[in-house]
């Protein structure tokens, strides 16, 4: 504790003989309040301490009121202030300390106020009412006080009236017991710090009848408050905080992502479409480089004329304005990929590719949102908030009762990602109709300035050129010093309008050209149809099962789908291309008959016969190639039609006895009728796959098979195996059967029920009445039922046989 005694000695000679008295003052706000450990203006109002206490102790020795004399000046930095101890003459007045505190304020108010370390005067003067407590704990200030009572409790009157003239009041609350202790305390809360302040230094110890004052700063913040609140209100605190969070995300990642599905889109990031690359690598790896010729790199589908039409087709919906969607369907190895792949090479567009494929052989949720987030170019994406979010859920079960709501399901985070896309798809349309209309007003200005440059060429060949300059040359006036004499100029005004027009005209589809492109498939219809309704960008869905246009078709009710549909080549075709390819790759070979009737059985599937020109361009014979075929398709076509044991059976979308079934009929004929498999007993109204069905007029009318060269496998290879034909036609009978057997049990109850309503009441000279007709009908049926019966169960004799006699 700093003191300064100041010695007055005319002061201590006038008044050595008379008795003193001695009190306190505290002068507030002469240095910076300190509110904190770390709180850097408590060092600057260090700095400036020895200034201001001389100044103050040169100002206070001034005033001479009743005898003052002040003895020590001591700081109180932690507080802001200085305590000051004096003496004065007593006297009969009871205002002397009163008086003294007047008249030194109104000294320093004459001296321009009280000095500060910041050089703003607003401090003040006051006499300490009670024992000055000048302790330097870290207890720091704050606008409330908590007032223990070491003695009864006083009233909220007699509290209100000690420490109102400190400063503006806000509330008072009633005494209570404090914890640990014997005391009682209430707790008083000013509007200004700076009065709780004073009120802390200068009534501390101050006595209200018996009962003495004890005031300590009562921190604002209380240890915990805000963990305890938030433990108090979670139903109020989780909601706000994850609202932040999720604007947060909003404002900040939702334009990055954005960002980064563009750069995406138009290939930023690919260091392979730089110029710097592409010239690097034209001018060292493909100088370098032979490029050999691979039957793979060249098209079999491209001698198909449907697949010709298709293409077409394709290329002029890529071409016009967005207005529905591309549906581009086919068997598998009809050529669909190789072909959009081509005219997208070809178009030069920005191309978004979503395979969907991928996305459906992921195993779990957080996969398959990496796979499209990656597909898609989305970044940055956090998987783990997902499993943190359930976490966070059933915690919030137990803290508020109910779910938090923060986990989204798989729906709501495809829908997040893909709307994110779009924006993006939006952005880089808007680009391309600039780019586009960019192109077009250069094209136009250039067409313009070759016309008039053509324009003024005829006219100096007609010798009526101008030129307005030569007129200040020729001192024509003062119109031609001003260049002003231009002359009438003929203008050809039909030929600028008219390519203005032609310009307009092909605007639009030179803009819809440049549109985005993407491919999408099933689970993003919706999505799909908003892209192609906003004119956002041109959209292909390439599927094998032509079932992927019902989505889209629900998505897209008022406008119908561009329908694109593939099949195999014809013989002729895949022959011709076999020979052709051969012929490039230094095989010349003739096909005899039988060759070409075998090879006739990949029926042009361009997989199947690219798989041949490799076999035979090893040195197999055509002959065995086929075979060699045939025998993979058979393994494939019985484990994907029948599975490798009972389990992976069940597994399967459709029984065993419907692909028997199915097999069987294609095995006889090339097609077979839809609705007449449909009502067959294996079926009773399902659908199997692993065919490919034909549409008439939008509705299903034939099936086939899914690979040409099934219906060989079917008709041959497959009844091969006498063993697996007997297995598959015993447990197609056992259908038969049950069916037939339960056509006579149903048979057997009506008549009885026939009978009972009175069928033998019926006499021969009568006509036959409905009864009669019913049960006619029903014995016609069961009879039938049993003929089947008695047919497939000799069947089954002869099946069982064969098994016997096999085992």
């Amino acid at each position: 504790m700093y003191n300064r005694i100041h010695s007055l000695n005319r002061l201590r000679a006038i008044h050595s003989l008379a008795q003193k008295n001695q009190a306190w003052l505290f002068v507030d706000s002469v240095f910076p309040l300190k509110l904190g450990i770390w709180d850097p203006r408590y060092y600057f109002g260090k700095l400036r301490q020895e200034h201001l206490l001389d100044t103050f102790s040169e100002r206070i020795s001034e005033v001479h009121t009743h005898g003052f004399n002040p003895i020590s000046i001591e700081p109180h930095v932690k507080d802001g202030g200085i305590f000051v101890l004096f003496e004065y003459i007593p006297s009969q007045s009871k205002d002397i300390l009163q008086d003294i505190q007047a008249d030194l304020r109104s000294h320093f108010k004459s001296k321009g106020g009280v000095p500060s370390s910041t050089g703003i005067r607003r401090g003040n003067i006051w006499v300490v009412r009670g024992q000055p407590w000048r302790e330097d704990m870290n207890r720091f200030a704050s606008p409330l006080l908590r007032v223990s009572f070491d003695g009864p409790d006083p009233d909220e009157e007699s509290l209100y009236q000690t420490f109102r003239p400190y400063g503006r009041i806000i509330d008072i609350s009633a005494p209570a017991p404090l914890p640990s202790t014997a005391y009682r305390a209430s707790t008083i809360a000013f509007s200004d710090i700076r009065s709780s302040v004073v009120a802390r230094n200068v009534a501390h110890g101050h006595y209200i009848g018996q009962t003495r004052l004890r005031i300590s700063f009562f921190p604002p913040i209380r240890v915990h408050l805000i963990r305890d609140w938030i433990a108090k209100h979670p139903r109020i605190f989780f909601p706000v905080i994850f609202f932040l969070l999720g604007t947060l995300t909003y404002t900040i990642f939702d334009p990055i992502r954005v960002l980064m599905v563009e750069g995406k889109i138009l290939d930023w990031f690919d260091y392979r479409e730089s110029r710097l690359y592409q010239w690097l690598r034209r001018n060292t790896v493909d100088r370098l480089t032979i490029k050999p010729l691979d039957a793979a790199d060249v098209d079999a589908e491209a001698a198909s004329q449907e697949l010709h039409e298709a293409e077409v087709a394709l290329r002029s919906y890529l071409h016009d304005i967005p207005m529905n969607i591309a549906f581009l369907y086919g068997p598998q190895g009809s050529g669909k990929s190789k072909m959009l792949s081509r005219l997208l090479r070809d178009k030069k567009c920005p191309v978004l590719i979503i395979d969907c494929t991928e996305l459906v052989r992921t195993n779990s949720d957080t996969h398959l949102i990496r796979a499209l987030s990656r597909q898609t170019g989305y970044w940055p994406v956090f998987t783990f908030l997902n499993s943190m979010s359930n976490l966070i859920d059933v915690a919030s079960v137990g803290l508020i009762g109910q779910k938090a709501s923060l986990s989204s399901s798989l729906l709501d985070q495809v829908n997040q990602i893909l709307e994110v896309v779009g924006t993006a798809l939006r952005s880089v349309s808007s680009a391309c109709r600039k780019e586009v209309l960019h192109k077009h007003e250069s094209a136009i200005r250039a067409e313009e300035e070759v016309l008039d440059t053509a324009r003024i060429q005829e006219r100096i060949r007609r010798g009526v050129w101008h030129d307005p300059r030569l007129g200040a040359i020729a001192g024509g006036g003062i119109i031609a010093e001003l260049g002003l004499c231009n002359p009438a100029i003929e203008t050809d005004v039909s030929s600028l309008p008219r390519a203005r027009r032609e310009h307009n005209d092909s605007l639009d589809l030179q803009a819809a050209s440049a549109l985005p492109i993407v491919e999408v498939m099933d689970a993003f219809a919706k999505w799909a149809a908003a892209l192609v309704e906003g004119q956002t960008a041109h959209v292909v869905v390439l599927s094998h099962n032509r079932e992927n246009l019902k989505p889209l078709a629900k998505a897209l009710p008022t406008k119908p789908l561009t329908m694109i549909p593939l099949s195999d080549a014809d013989n002729a075709s895949a022959l011709q291309f076999i020979k052709a390819q051969l012929h490039e790759e230094g095989v010349d070979i003739e096909f005899s008959h039988d060759e070409r009737a075998i090879i006739n059985y990949l029926g042009g599937r361009a997989s199947d016969v690219t798989t041949l020109i490799y076999k035979v361009r090893a040195g197999q014979k055509p002959t065995d190639a086929v075979e060699d075929i045939i025998r993979q398709s058979v393994s494939e076509l019985r484990k994907r039609a029948f599975g490798d044991d009972a389990d992976d059976a069940r597994s399967l979308p459709w029984t065993r006895e419907q692909a028997w079934a199915v097999l069987r009929a294609l095995a006889r004929r090339d097609t077979v009728s839809y609705y007449e498999t449909l009502m067959n007993a294996c079926f009773k109204g399902e659908e199997a796959e692993m065919i490919a069905v034909d549409t008439q007029d939008g509705r299903p009318s034939m099936i086939r098979p899914g690979r040409p060269i099934y219906h060989y496998v079917s008709s041959g290879s497959l009844m091969v195996y006498p063993i697996f034909q007997a297995n598959q036609d015993l447990a197609t009978n056992t259908k038969l059967i049950e069916s037939a057997e339960a056509t006579v049990r149903a048979c057997e109850q009506e008549l009885q029920v026939l009978r009972m309503i009175g069928l033998d009441s019926v006499h021969w000279w009568s006509s036959a009445t409905a009864p009669q007709i019913r049960a006619k009908y029903l014995t016609q049926r069961m009879a039938n039922a049993q003929a089947t019966l008695e047919k497939v169960e000799k069947q089954n004799k002869v099946l069982r046989k064969v098994l016997a006699e096999s085992g």
